[in-house]
This record gives C-alpha cells, structure tokens and sequence, in this order.
C-alpha cells in the first residue's frame, strides 16, 4: 500500500462533489467518487456528508470490519489527529467487557494456563481468515469446498475438534500447542471459536457431522478400521457423519427401523432404512449408522457407494451444513465395520451423545457471547433520542441479564470440562451424563433469553441479514438448532433428573 499523505480537514472540504467525493472516517480520509455508485444505500447519503467527517454516521449504520474491506479507498489521513478505533489485529482478544470468557480478559484460572490463550489466538487467526467465504457461502447455501477442508486438516483444526487422544501425538496444533499438551479445555476452545464466525450454518458444515461421527470409530472400530478410516478424515481429505434419528424417531433411539440383515456366509450385513436431519450428510464418505440387527441396536460404518442415497433439506438455517434425508438401499457392509459389539450400540450412542451435548454448549454459549458483544458495542454507538442506548437503564438491565446468565453457565461448562480431563471417554459418558443433559438444558435456554433481549436492543436491525444486526439475525434463526439437535430440552431435563434420582440415597429424609 503507497504511503499515506496528510490533510487537513479545509483540504478535504473542497471535494464535496458528487464526481470529486472525499470523506474523512476516524481521522483517515477516504476518495469514495468512484465508489458512490456501488453504495448499497446510494449516493445520497454520502453527498450528505461530502467533504465532511462521516465517523459517527459510519458507525452507525457499518460495522468496523466494513471500513478493513475498503482500506483501498483510503488516501490518506488528517494531519495531527490519531484514529481512535483502530482495527483489531488478527487473532487479537476482545477488550470488550464479557465478550471473552474471563480467563482471557485478565482473570485467574484453576484450569487454563498460557498454552490455551495462544490456542484460541492461532485458531481464531484461522477461522478469521475464513470468515468472508464462510459468510458468502452461507447466504449462497453452499456446502465447504474439499478444498477448504483439506486447508483446516492440515492446519490441524479439524483435530481439535475431536479432543485429546493418541492421534494428537507428534503433532503441533494452532498456536503452537504440542498434541501431547491438548487437553480438553483447548478442544472447548475450538469449538467456541468455530462458532463466532457468525455463519451457523456453514459452521455445522466444517466440523458439526464429523465431530459426532468420527468418535464411534475413535472408541469403538477395530484398530484395522481406524488405521484406514481416521487419518484420512482427520487430515480432511474425507469426511465423516453420524446417522442415528430417522423420520420416525429422534430422541428416543431404541424405536429405530433401519436394519442390518447378516449375509447367509456371516461376512457382511445387508442396511436398508432411511435417515433425516443428518448434519453433513449430503457430502459426506462415511456414516456412522444405527441399525437393529438380530442382537439388538448395533452401530456400523457404512461407507457411501451408488446404494446410499442423499438428498438436502432445506432447514431454516443455511444448507451449507449439508443437512440431508439419507436412504440406505441394500448396502453391503463388512462385519468388519461393526463398531463396538453387535447388539451393543446403545452404550456407543449414549457415549458419544455425551459428548455431542458438551460441545453444543460450547458452541452454543460462544455463540451467545458473540452476540453479547455485537449488543454491547451497539449499545455503546447507537443514539437515540440525543442519548446512547447504553444511557438507557432499559438496556443496562437487558445486557446485564445477558451477561449474568452466559457468566453462569459458561463456569457450569468449565466445572464439567475439568472433570473430563480427569476421566475416560466411557467414564464421563457414564458420570456426567446427567449433569451434560442438565447443562444443555440450561445453555440453550440462556441462549433463547440472549437471542430475545438481543433482538430488542438491535430492532429492525435484528431481523436483517446483512450489515449491523448481521449475527443476531443468524443467531435468532439458528438457536433453536441446539435446543433440539442432540437432544430436545425437554428430554435433557428429563435425563439430568432420572441419573440424579439412580444416585439418590434411600435414607434421605427431611
């Protein structure tokens, strides 16, 4: 970029024309002559400030990183004057109060360290980067390309998505993290990132299939199966998803009509049945299928060919997560690719439904505390009535209520993520089954609380895909995703409280 000249603000004042059209933005002056034509609210608003300082008019109605799109326009700046918001550098940590977990805007914590801050700087550096295309595709509900997939498995995000295991072993990560020093917490950490591109649905399409269906066969796949399977899917050059609720059944998985019919030699099975709502189905190689088999619930891997079918769903979030109806039309799969035991696939489910649970929380509240900073930024620029929003008690009390439920749950999630840390993957599933189901149940609640008062304070702006309200727009839409997917809050509720009562002691008494 040529070095910027200085002027002074009586310079800027003779370009006041519609064809000679200077603007000064935070103390940069900006040439937008060529430009006013191309304004997507036209030239009369920009004629209006022709000349003039356009800073507070700007960030009104723009988001900052509108102005990092357009630096090109950008001639030069006002001589003795210093912006006074300066854009963010790539990575950096949010100085705005409560858009950063507390750990990262200062405070002390009993369980992340400095290895888990430059994790979340190197792996928000990546998403960032990512950030225009996810937005692009999402409004255009088009899936992430191969090529962006194979991009993020050799950076190594898509492994920390899964979590610690022995696949972490040599490997350095964003940040710089050894994969022996991965711990769950960082594994937390890739998923909230994920979530605040902004673009739910192209979020779900990166990672969401993959990171329920590669654990089955992490935990439960012959070491042959896993030494074909995983590297590939880990390095990005395959993709993966789990296929458990059909149009007949979610929740309760025990009424699946999806069969595996053994072959007369004991060699294969034979899978026929249909499968909906499954994330990332429309793209993916591998399912991770429930099925009924003469033993009972079993869960396979099927691996797609010309008898596995899938068409898209159009949900009201983006089809970029590749959202789809899958049928299954007598599919050859090799016993082989039972995962876990035949008749036991039960217990596979509920494992890996524990931890689909814990990082919908994850994603959820990071979903939330975006858009908490969104409003308090908002609350902070816009004025109205001669005042700030933030000058209102009205909105105090909404962006307090936001905060302080977010606040809890957040700590909730922390509590629960130490204890995984502390455990096997089968004994969390076991342990914390409750208190996962009891913490969903809570986040998405906090989530629908976050998402009203948001749309609230933001108004038309909330209902608007593009510009101000952009991510409460996508959020009031895309919510309900993790109060349903994984498990309905009605059914977690439930769960939380039926494992509270197996534990409760048979002598206690008022």
């Amino acid at each position: 970029m040529p070095e910027l000249k200085s002027f002074t603000r009586d310079e800027v004042a003779r370009h006041a024309s519609e064809s000679d059209l200077w603007i000064v933005i935070d103390g940069g002056v900006y040439d937008v002559s060529k430009f006013a034509d191309l304004h997507p609210g036209g030239v009369f608003p920009l004629l209006e400030l022709a000349g003039k300082d356009a800073t507070e008019a700007f960030y009104g109605l723009h988001r900052q990183d509108v102005l990092a799109k357009y630096q090109r326009l950008k001639i030069g700046v006002i001589a003795g004057e210093q912006e006074q918001f300066a854009l963010p550098e790539a990575g950096a940590l949010s100085k705005v109060p409560y858009a950063e977990p507390s750990y990262f805007m200062g405070y002390k914590s009993p369980y992340m360290n400095e290895s888990h801050k430059q994790f979340r700087i190197g792996i928000r550096k990546i998403f960032q980067e990512i950030e225009e295309e996810a937005r692009l595709s999402e409004d255009a509900n088009k899936v992430p390309t191969a090529e962006l997939y194979a991009k993020l498995g050799d950076a190594g995000v898509l492994m920390t998505q899964i979590g610690p295991g022995p696949w972490m072993k040599g490997r350095t990560l964003p940040g710089g993290v050894k994969g022996e020093d991965f711990d769950y917490f960082h594994e937390l950490i890739a998923h909230q990132e994920n979530a605040r591109i902004g673009a739910p649905g192209f979020s779900d399409g990166i990672s969401s299939g993959y990171i329920i269906g590669l654990p089955p066969v992490l935990h439960g796949g012959s070491p042959a199966l896993q030494k074909r399977i995983v590297p590939e899917v880990l390095s990005g050059r395959k993709r993966i998803c789990l296929a458990i609720t059909e149009p007949y059944t979610g929740s309760d998985v025990q009424s699946i009509r999806t069969t595996a019919k053994l072959t007369p030699d004991g060699k294969h099975f034979i899978v026929n049945g249909v499968k909906k709502w499954i994330t990332n189905g429309v793209f993916a190689d591998y399912f991770s299928v429930a099925v009924k088999t003469e033993k009972g619930i079993t869960m396979l891997l099927v691996e797609r060919d010309d008898n596995v079918e899938t068409k898209s769903i159009k949900t009201t979030y983006s089809g970029a997560a590749g959202t789809a109806y899958v049928t299954f039309s007598d599919v050859k799969v090799p016993v082989e690719n039972i995962l876990g035991k035949e008749g036991a696939g039960f217990l596979v489910i509920m494992a890996n439904f524990c931890k689909e649970r814990w990082y919908i929380c994850g994603a959820i509240n990071a979903a939330s505390r975006s858009v908490i900073e969104d409003c308090f930024k908002w609350a902070n620029q816009r004025k109205v009535f001669g005042k700030r929003l933030i000058d209102q008690p009205v909105i105090r009390n909404k962006l307090a209520s936001m905060i302080s439920e977010l606040e809890a749950v957040e700590n909730w999630q922390e509590n629960i993520t130490y204890q995984m840390n502390h455990m096997s993957f089968f004994d969390a599933a076991t342990k914390l089954l409750g208190p996962v189901a009891l913490l969903k149940f809570r986040c998405t609640r906090v989530a629908h609380n976050i998402a009203d008062e948001a749309a609230q304070i933001f108004g038309g702006r909330s209902i608007t895909k593009t510009g101000m309200g952009r991510n409460v727009e996508a959020f009031l839409r895309s919510n309900k995703f993790a109060a349903i997917l994984g498990g309905s809050e009605e059914i977690m509720a439930d769960l939380g409280l039926r494992q509270a009562m197996r534990s409760f002691p048979k002598d206690a008494r008022l």
